[in-house]
């Protein structure tokens, strides 16, 4: 992916999975750091049918609803520096019964101030800048 212009962009669509208490839902990957459930948007792929399966994919669950509205919209610079965008859509999961994979060996509801103390990806660290939880 280094031959990317640096005016493209990666675009990835994410799970935003909220509990009662407006925690959002993370996912620790086998290398040790958390990101949240979803990935990136193949060619001619939607953003919603894009969660529904990498949430499949990566934690074995069925999704119950995505809502159309994009919630947040972030962009940073990824691990292997190449920029990427991500779309936040809220999405209700059918249970949290999840099946380990590599992409998900842990899932955890966080608040703002438990996620910034965790070892994660930049699109979080960029999430955490753009998250209201009263806006929820």
């Amino acid at each position: 992916m280094k031959d990317i212009p640096n005016t493209f962009y990666r675009i990835s669509a994410k799970a935003l999975v909220l509990n009662d208490q407006k925690r959002f839902l993370l996912e620790k990957e086998d290398n040790g750091l958390w990101d949240f459930p979803g990935g990136g948007i193949d060619h001619g792929d939607n953003p919603i049918e894009t969660i529904k399966r990498e949430v499949k994919e990566e934690m074995g669950i069925e999704v119950l609803d995505v809502n159309p509205k994009i919630q947040y919209f972030v962009i940073a610079k990824a691990l292997d520096s190449v920029w990427k965008s991500s779309v936040f859509y809220i999405t209700k999961l059918k249970n949290l019964e999840f099946t380990p994979t590599d992409e998900c060996k842990e899932i955890k509801f966080f608040t703002f101030e438990e996620a910034e103390k965790v070892e994660s990806y930049p699109v979080v660290k960029a999430f955490l800048k753009e998250f209201d939880p009263t806006n929820h």
